[in-house]
């Protein structure tokens, strides 16, 4: 909780919890990792860049944060299939890559041993199932359109490569193949055709859609990327050449662009709590701030129920200018949501606190 660890750490002392949890706030807020921004004054940006050049306050601590998932899964594209990446990834981490190379696999059929191409390998295979993809414009005019696609699943041991791998790498990797080939795709179009690797076992249907559906999240990684560089927090622009200290406020980006997709995420609705995002004793000021952004009709009214990740979204989202109509809120209009709340929460907390005091009876 941010009055025990700090929002970004403990890293040691209670005054650098605290500095990274203010410091987390205001990237939130102002949506920018520029240090003169963000430092307001010629002390604030000493004080920031003492935080980020102290040797307690780590990557590792500050990713710690983000730790809390149920499960981890690396998605790549096909600029990702490396042997070295499967080989080595992480216990408790999972992967999902579009696979770039036709791999030559292991293949054991009527007990004797034959070699086959990865590409080869799903032409067997049964259909499972088909679904509908929605496929992203390619070029200016188009409008990109839905693809359904045909989906078939396997086991694949894939063999080390003879080139481009590291001594340590084993000499086979068990993996998950799933390929999505579209059917009937419209003339001059090029079809839809994903063959996914995976560490996640797939056993039916449902599994092989899961799969494709993970892979599609990609794109949210593009998201983040943009929201940390030039569409967002301009990153580049910090002008901060010692590598520490611009990597660990990269990651502080990172964790701050986490908060607003997750706002995004959850505007249409979330059964997660809204602690995901706000420290527990944020929540009576949130409480006593939503009523009073909801209008007459019920479209102006939070549907969501109360301290769900949803209901938390809807009031950044009113906070930020979002009227209830018109296109749903987006990143900018919940980072200029957080900034009025925090503001408000830290008015409430004065407030607060005052009357308490004032209601202590002296004997």
């Amino acid at each position: 909780m941010v009055e025990q660890v700090g929002a970004l750490g403990y890293f040691g002392d209670a005054r650098r919890a605290a500095v990274g949890t203010d410091l987390i706030e205001r990237v939130t807020a102002s949506g920018s990792l520029v240090i003169r921004k963000l430092g307001a004054t010629r002390a604030g940006e000493l004080a920031i860049h003492r935080f980020l050049s102290a040797p307690s306050v780590t990557c590792k601590e500050i990713l710690g944060t983000l730790a809390g998932a149920a499960s981890v899964v690396v998605v790549g594209d096909r600029e990702n299939d490396i042997y070295s990446c499967f080989a080595r990834r992480p216990e408790g981490t999972d992967l999902i890559v579009r696979a770039a190379q036709n791999r030559a696999t292991e293949h054991t059929r009527e007990g004797l041993d034959e070699d086959a191409s990865l590409f080869a390998r799903a032409a067997s295979w049964p259909e499972l199932t088909q679904m509908l993809v929605k496929v992203a414009p390619r070029r200016v005019g188009d409008r990109g359109r839905i693809a359904t696609v045909a989906l078939r699943a396997g086991p694949v041991t894939l063999k080390r490569p003879r080139h481009g791998f590291a001594k340590t790498d084993p000499e086979t990797v068990a993996m998950t193949l799933v390929e999505a080939r579209e059917i009937n795709p419209p003339a001059n179009e090029e079809p839809l055709h994903w063959r996914l690797l995976t560490s996640i076992e797939v056993a039916d249907a449902d599994a092989a859609r899961e799969i494709v559906r993970l892979y599609r999240l990609r794109w949210r990684i593009e998201e983040l990327f943009r929201a940390l560089k030039s569409d967002g927090m301009r990153l580049e622009e910090t002008q901060m050449h010692d590598a520490g200290r611009l990597f660990k406020l990269a990651v502080v980006g990172l964790a701050a662009a986490c908060r607003t997709i997750q706002l995004v995420d959850a505007r249409d609705g979330s059964p997660r709590p809204a602690t995901d995002v706000i420290d527990p004793v944020l929540l009576p000021a949130a409480e006593a701030i939503g009523p009073t952004l909801e209008g007459k009709t019920e479209r102006q009214k939070n549907p969501h129920p109360p301290h769900s990740l949803a209901w938390m979204a809807w009031i950044i989202a009113r906070l930020g200018g979002w009227n209830c109509y018109y296109k749903p809120p987006g990143p900018k209009t919940m980072r200029a949501g957080w900034a009025q709340f925090e503001t408000m929460a830290a008015g409430f907390a004065v407030a607060t606190t005052l009357q308490a005091k004032s209601n202590v009876r002296i004997p």
